[in-house]
């Protein structure tokens, strides 16, 4: 099912991706059209990334990507691990439940768009997946997202036999070289002519990859050429040299089953800068497609925020990309290794590590912090030489300690470990040490929000009312969100006043800005606002007053403040306005609309401006809902219908719980993605008969 849906789309590449019992992450589990190596950077995918299987899942919609430049302004990490030419579409695959994502990929020759037809093709498919699946459950092993994916292949009538040897009878007649390769890269055809230009015989070519039976392929631009090929079914041309002066034109022809190649001796020569002799090379060059995985993990790593998302990155990326098992993320703290995140280790082995010192002959972790340099075990009995108490403790079969350094300035070690033995090849081994360099920076960044996150917000709860009085006959509740973008820290305020006990006094403003400047003169107007007010002082007057006080203290920042005295005694409310929107009014039949308030000029501009005063029946019932506009506002959207919008949702909303009517608010309001404004919501019931 799964195949026959990427042969009828015409894709060349298909992927179904299931979700992890958790949620929390998508992992590959069939693939076809391209080989399981291929796959490794985006082999697990957390729900949250911004990918488009992830997108497709979370937001339940077909995701369509047209080209590569839509690619890389759309979603620019999964453009680093597929940056070849190439269309996409990722569509969820639900049922009962949410089972995952159908990944399809087209060469770029196709059209840049989707017609409603091959759209309604995949969505049925991809409920007919589903279904599969949930039958498949009932009586199948679930596979692990640890294990390799399953490859199927795409073709279904390829012929052999007879005409194979007419074939290779015709390939032998061509001038210069022809070869095949599989979709692994394995050499399957070689003809004499290609035997005679590589300088190599058939049968030391014959099931091997090129870049590892002929040395002087052995870079990651020629290995890159053969992946975009694959990737793209598109044809790819290069030309290198073989020792010492021999240049040959490669030019590569892919379809669904492998690559033919033509081989020429070159026309034109590239001017000679002969690569180093691999003799001399200290290490093995990097493969190219390790070279992808780390650059999307690169690109994973600048886009995390907290301490929490790069161990979080580390654990759900790194760890699979290596094999490993476990995990310890430690920071260097006044002399001690704090672990700052794990996986895969007993919570109680994690407290005996946690704190030791950096000089702790204990484990590796503090003597490769201190010299910077990484320390690799491949096998239990290399660690025991050194450090037998480690052994002991973490009952793992291989480590890697890399220490994570920043300009010299030791920041913390990252410990992958393995269940098993594992030799650690010089290739793995510096895309490891490169990793944690990467890594060491994105720490370091996360661990400055995170400071100044805790900061921000211990300022912001320390300014706000901690609790709101009980207050009898009045049923309150308050909600308060910074925008998202920034310290989390802004200028609206609310409150609640107790006068006496027949009255009480609401308050809501807005200062201009969320930074901390706004953030402390929010503090001053809200201090005094609430002096005037326990001393019995009138609306407009209080208003009047804070309003010469923000004049003096001339902070360049407009406030808004909306302030309401409500008399049980009187049965009245008594409202002033500094430039504030409207409150809602509710009515105990629902009926809501916005009170006509006539306001005053904003706080802080005219040390003489006056505040005219608006009084309403304080009804059984009725419901007061204060808000600021950044629950309100919308780009392109008028703000009377906003208004208009909120006082609908607030008549249909449950006033039983009023927390939960705030929830309510917020979520029609659309307040769960980015905000670029902060929200303060006052609601009040007044149950007074």
């Amino acid at each position: 099912m799964f195949a026959e849906t990427a042969r009828r789309t015409g894709a060349s590449i298909g992927a179904l991706y299931l979700l992890a019992p958790d949620e929390r992450f998508l992992w590959l589990d069939v693939l076809c059209g391209a080989p399981a190596e291929f796959a490794a950077p985006w082999a697990r995918v957390p729900m949250a990334a911004p990918a488009p299987v992830a997108v497709a899942v979370r937001e339940d919609r077909l995701v369509w990507v047209g080209s590569q430049e839509e690619m890389a302004r759309s979603y620019p990490r999964t453009a680093v691990a597929l940056p070849y030419p190439l269309a996409l579409a990722a569509a969820p695959v639900t049922g009962a439940r949410r089972w995952g994502a159908l990944l399809l990929m087209w060469p770029a020759t196709r059209p840049p768009y989707m017609t409603g037809r091959e759209h309604g093709h995949i969505t049925s498919s991809c409920r007919r997946l589903a279904r599969l699946l949930e039958e498949a459950v009932e009586y199948a092993r679930p596979r692990s997202g640890a294990e390799r994916p399953r490859l199927v292949s795409l073709e279904t009538d390829r012929r052999s036999g007879g005409p194979a040897m007419a074939a290779a009878d015709f390939a032998e007649r061509l001038p210069g070289g022809s070869c095949a390769l599989n979709l692994e890269g394995q050499v399957t055809y070689v003809s004499s002519g290609a035997c005679d230009l590589l300088g190599c015989e058939a049968g030391r070519l014959l099931g091997t990859v090129p870049w590892q039976s002929l040395r002087w392929l052995d870079e990651p631009g020629y290995e890159d050429s053969y992946r975009t090929a694959v990737l793209s079914r598109e044809p790819v041309s290069f030309t290198a040299c073989r020792p010492p002066d021999h240049w040959l034109d490669f030019h590569l022809y892919p379809d669904a089953s492998g690559i033919s190649i033509r081989i020429v001796p070159s026309g034109a020569q590239p001017p000679p800068s002969p690569a180093p002799s691999p003799s001399t090379r200290a290490v093995t060059p990097t493969r190219a497609g390790r070279l992808y995985q780390l650059t999307h993990l690169a690109a994973g790593l600048t886009e995390v925020v907290g301490v929490q998302d790069v161990i979080a990155l580390v654990a759900d990326q790194i760890m699979p990309a290596f094999g490993a098992r476990g995990l310890v993320l430690s920071t260097a703290d006044a002399g001690r290794l704090r672990i700052t995140g794990f996986r895969g280790y007993d919570p109680r082995t994690i407290e005996r590590l946690d704190g030791l010192p950096l000089d702790t002959e204990f484990t590796p972790a503090g003597r490769a912090l201190g010299n910077g340099t990484p320390a690799f075990f491949s096998d239990p009995e290399e660690m025991r030489r050194t450090y037998p108490e480690a052994l002991q403790l973490s009952g793992k079969q291989a480590w890697a300690f890399l220490p994570l350094i920043i300009s010299g300035r030791p920041v913390g070690c990252c410990v992958l470990s393995y269940d098993h033995p594992h030799a650690f090849p010089a290739e793995e081994r510096a895309v490891m040490t490169s990793l944690a360099g990467l890594i060491a920076q994105a720490l370091d960044r996360a661990r400055l929000y995170d400071t100044k996150h805790e900061l921000a917000h211990g300022l912001q709860q320390a300014l706000l009312p901690r609790a709101l009085p009980e207050i009898p006959g009045l049923r309150v509740a308050a909600r308060y969100l910074p925008a998202t973008r920034g310290m989390d820290i802004g200028g609206d305020f609310y409150d609640l006043i107790r006068l006496g006990d027949t009255a009480a006094a609401a308050v809501i403003g807005d200062v201009q800005g969320h930074n901390v400047a706004a953030a402390a003169l929010m503090g001053q107007v809200r201090t005094g606002i609430y002096a005037h007010a326990t001393v019995g002082t009138p609306p407009d007057q209080i208003l009047a007053r804070t309003n010469r006080l923000l004049a003096e203290l001339a902070p360049d920042l407009f406030t808004s403040c909306l302030y309401a005295r409500l008399d049980f005694a009187r049965r009245r409310v008594t409202l002033a306005s500094a430039g504030h929107p409207p409150p809602l009014l509710r009515l105990a039949d629902r009926d809501t609309r916005p009170a006509e308030v006539s306001p005053g000029p904003l706080l802080g501009i005219d040390p003489e401006a006056a505040f005219p005063l608006t009084e309403i029946p304080l009804t059984p019932g009725l419901m007061l809902a204060f808000y600021t506009d950044g629950l309100i506002e919308t780009p392109g959207t008028d703000l009377d219908d906003s208004i208009a919008d909120l006082a609908h949702h607030l008549a249909q909303a449950d006033e039983r719980d009023l927390d939960l009517l705030i929830d309510h608010l917020l979520r029609k309001a659309g307040t769960d993605g980015q905000r670029a404004d902060d929200i303060a919501l006052l609601v009040l019931h007044n149950d007074v008969a």
